[in-house]
């Protein structure tokens, strides 16, 4: 056996726990979940082969829940992802300007809100936006006077922005690891030339960032698309008192046709229209970039 041989065969050795646990919990689910979309299956009776009959059900309306949660879905993508992106980079803006003594400690205090626990949050949260106890309400009713707003049924999905807003440490960090990479000299020369403080941010700071914003923005849509943890707890927790369709999201609806109403194979066809809808976006923005980006890139 010669030396290249042997490196293979090491090779693939060393590398076989990874490939036993890619095949069982990931190849392994993404075949079955493909099978199952064109199967009635449930826990109880095995899958029973019924073509296309479940993307016909959710498409053609027999699964009204399908639009409900769609048009939620794309109105918190719609708000959240530009808000997000937007609060992330300005504070990414203030955070990256130097000589300020104590900045280290700053951008901690910022970046770690993402450290927390989807779940934990969530529920903190909650008892700010409740209607009855909130700190929310509170600081409303001392300084207005009066009973405030009913957040959990009138602003159900603004919250739900909020609380996602509120995260945006690793969108902040990405963009503050490209605004140092912005070249000083460019910033100076700018200067020189009389260009105030939005002109540099604009022709100068934006273009030289335009991968990392492009980025923060796909990465931000695919995101969004996928929220579940945040909809499940803010309704488990506000039960009667939430407005259940401001929170019917697309992955709500998959787990909920999956876990509680006991319909895998629909869940499935759901959850592989979902990725194909996101690969087709991701693509689109792709397509776009070459228009809308600055020149040189």
């Amino acid at each position: 056996m010669n030396e290249q041989s042997r490196n293979t065969r090491y090779f693939f050795l060393f590398i076989s726990p990874w490939l036993v646990g890619f095949s069982v919990f990931i190849l392994g689910p993404i075949i079955s979940s493909i099978y199952l979309s064109f199967t009635k299956y449930s826990i109880s009776d095995p899958p029973r082969w019924v073509g296309l009959d479940n993307y016909a059900v959710i498409f053609k309306g027999w699964e009204p829940s399908f639009y409900n949660s769609v048009e939620v879905t794309i109105a918190y993508s719609v708000l959240a992802v530009p808000l997000g992106v937007s609060v992330a980079l300005f504070a990414a803006l203030m955070l990256n300007v130097p000589k300020i003594k104590g900045m280290s400690y700053y951008r901690t205090i910022f970046f770690l809100p993402s450290l927390l626990p989807a779940v934990a949050t969530t529920i903190t949260w909650a008892f700010v936006f409740n209607p009855k106890y909130g700190y929310l309400n509170a600081v409303y009713t001392a300084l207005l006077g009066g009973d405030g707003p009913d957040w959990f049924m009138q602003h159900t999905l603004g919250c739900l922005i909020m609380i996602a807003v509120w995260g945006f440490g690793n969108t902040m960090m990405i963009f503050l690891a490209g605004l140092q990479e912005v070249p000083k000299s460019l910033v100076e020369a700018a200067t020189v030339d009389g260009a105030n403080a939005w002109q540099r941010f604009w022709h100068v700071t934006v273009p030289a960032i335009f991968p990392v914003l492009f980025f923060n923005i796909v990465v931000g849509i695919i995101g969004s698309f996928q929220v579940f943890t945040q909809a499940f707890v803010f309704r488990s927790i506000g039960g009667a008192q939430i407005n259940e369709k401001a929170v019917f999201f697309y992955v709500l609806n998959i787990y909920e046709n999956a876990f509680q109403y006991g319909r895998f194979g629909l869940a499935c066809a759901l959850a592989w229209i979902l990725m194909v809808a996101i690969l087709m976006m991701t693509l689109v923005q792709f397509y776009l970039k070459k228009r809308w980006a600055p020149d040189g890139e």
